[in-house]
Formats: C-alpha cells, sequence, structure tokens
C-alpha cells in the first residue's frame, strides 16, 4: 500500500464503540513509527460503553481528543433514538472526559427529532454548553435506508420548525463563543477537528479495519477503498475493494465536501485536489456568484447559500 508512505496527521478511531478496546491496545497500535507523530487521535465514545476504562487511561496511551455520541439530554427522545445509554451516562462521561485532560472534548447532538419543539433542542445545547466542551457538533437527523426509522417512519418537525431549530440553536452557540466552522460543527478557542477538517477539503484519508472507507489520490487519480464489513471476512482478506471516481463525478464530490466549510477553500484546491482544470466548472461557479450564493474570491457559500447548500451541489452533477 504506497500510499502508506505519507506523513499521517491525524488519526479517527471511529465505528461506534472503539472505547471497547483497552487502552493498553491503543498504545499498542500508536507506538508504530507511522502513527506515533500524529498530534491529533481521536476516540469516538459511546456514553454506555465506556465505563470499563478511564479517559486519563486513553489519554496516557496517547489518545488527545474524544467525541462522546450523547445525541441528546432527553430521555425519551434516547429512547426514541434506541441509544442504550442515559442521561446521566452521557454527564457523567463528558464531565470524567473533560477532567482527564485531553487536549480536546467534543459532543455530538442531534436536532429534528421525534416531535421536536425548539425549545426542547435549545435545552440539549443549554446542557452541552453548561458541561464546558471545546467543541460541539449539531447535526439534523437524516433518516437512512435499512434503519428502524425507515421502515417506521416517525413524526419529525416540520421543515419550517426545523429551520427555527437551526436558527435559533446557530445563534445561541455563537452567543456561547462556539464559532461555526462547519455546516453542523463549532468549535471553542480555535479547537476545531483537523481530521474533519482534512475530510472536508477533500484530503485523502486511509480507511483501516472492517467496513472502513478511504480515499487518495495517486497522479490524476482519484481512488476510493472500502473494507469488509464482516469481521471475520476482514480478518481472513484484509485488502479493501479499490474503485476509481469517474471524472465526471469528481466536481460534485468536491463541491459536496468543501462548501461546507465556512471559509471554504481557494479556487487553486480543485485543481490540486481532482487534478481537473478549474475552467470546466468556473461557468457554474460564475453563475452562483452572480446570484450572490458563492463568495467572489474563494469556493466558500455565502449566508444565503449555505441555507441552499444540497440544491447548489446538484448544479454539479454530471448530466
Amino acid at each position: 500500500m504506497a500510499q502508506v508512505d505519507r506523513p499521517v496527521g491525524t488519526i479517527y478511531c471511529g465505528g461506534g464503540t472503539p472505547s471497547l478496546f483497552s487502552p493498553e491496545s491503543f498504545e499498542k497500535i500508536l507506538s508504530h513509527p507511522a502513527l506515533s507523530r500524529a498530534p491529533e487521535v481521536t476516540l469516538e465514545v459511546n456514553p454506555g460503553a465506556i465505563e470499563r476504562y478511564s479517559f486519563a487511561d486513553y489519554r496516557k496511551a496517547g489518545i488527545t481528543r474524544a467525541s462522546i455520541g450523547v445525541q441528546s439530554f432527553n430521555s425519551k427522545q434516547l429512547v426514541n433514538l434506541g441509544r442504550i445509554h442515559s442521561v446521566n451516562d452521557a454527564e457523567t462521561a463528558i464531565s470524567e472526559a473533560l477532567e482527564s485532560g485531553l487536549e480536546e472534548v467534543n459532543i455530538d447532538l442531534m436536532y429534528g427529532l421525534p416531535q421536536q419543539t425548539p425549545e426542547q433542542a435549545l435545552e440539549d445545547l443549554r446542557k452541552a454548553v453548561a458541561l464546558g466542551p471545546s467543541h460541539i457538533s449539531w447535526y439534523q437527523l437524516t433518516i437512512e435506508p435499512k434503519t428502524v426509522f425507515a421502515r417506521q417512519p416517525p413524526v419529525l418537525p416540520t421543515l419550517d420548525i426545523r429551520a427555527d431549530i437551526d436558527e435559533t440553536g446557530r445563534e445561541f452557540l455563537q452567543s456561547k463563543q462556539y464559532q461555526r466552522y462547519e455546516i453542523s460543527a463549532y468549535a471553542k478557542d480555535g479547537k476545531v477537528s483537523n481530521h474533519n477538517i482534512n475530510y472536508w477539503r477533500f484530503g485523502d484519508y486511509l480507511g483501516i479495519g472492517a467496513g472502513a472507507h478511504g480515499k487518495y489520490k495517486i497522479g490524476t487519480k482519484t481512488i476510493r477503498t472500502e473494507h469488509r464489513r464482516q469481521p471475520r471476512l476482514y480478518m481472513t482478506d484484509g485488502q479493501p475493494i479499490r474503485k476509481t471516481v469517474p471524472k465526471e463525478e469528481l466536481p460534485a464530490e468536491f463541491m459536496m465536501n468543501v462548501l461546507r466549510l465556512k471559509n471554504g477553500v481557494e479556487n487553486e484546491r480543485f485543481l490540486s485536489s481532482t487534478g481537473l482544470p478549474f475552467r470546466i466548472i468556473a461557468t457554474k461557479i460564475k453563475e452562483l456568484r452572480d446570484w450572490e450564493l458563492i463568495q467572489t474570491n474563494k469556493l466558500s457559500l455565502t449566508e444565503y447559500g449555505y441555507k441552499h447548500i444540497d440544491s447548489i451541489v446538484e448544479k454539479f452533477l454530471p448530466n
């Protein structure tokens, strides 16, 4: 795997419940020469599966950042979402993470939950902010295919209510010095997720483990990888399935990521990230700028454009 020769800038241990791994296991993994110098190492945590080990032990093993999947501080909503943890579990996990000496702590929260009101969504944010994390990821519930919600759709807030929740919550977070740097990400004191920024800037990343996805550029080709989802098959044959992204799909994939960032990217990044000349999207970009949806000096949405990101990205899909 030639792409491993590139330096590793960030590591994200995710996929559900990596906190079931012992700190000793992470210490062994992170001692590898290719990984030992990564300045940001995130551990994704389910509050209901952290009681076996302490955050302080994970910090000593090399973890620098925790991302805690709270989703809601409302007990009924946790049941609706099928979460195995309680509100108390979540609050305890966050407090212990903050007291452990980890450099950064993120809380994942959802809004637009079944029958949720704007006040209930705001109460989730109030509780999150009161605990004092450096980062809050606040995103809208989406119904994924082949899930319980897809088979039995819940009653969700209307589009108008969800828009009201989004606006009210955004204003509240900013009033508490959490700066929005991506559509669903807010950081205090500049403590952003560098791993996610690389992803949104259409950077390269390796996916390692059952079901993991990766993306990297070799020459003018963009390669996506996907490992087998079943652990047994992954252990038998650890080689991922590789697919070259067709050139006609690259503009939409690139824009779908970079336009999520509040500050966007420079025009020149389109060429360096995709291998394609900027001129192939120049006409569409000019049109969007004329409509005041994209900033004039870089690939970054205006405040008005941010509200219409999905329809803007659709314009870059192949005909």
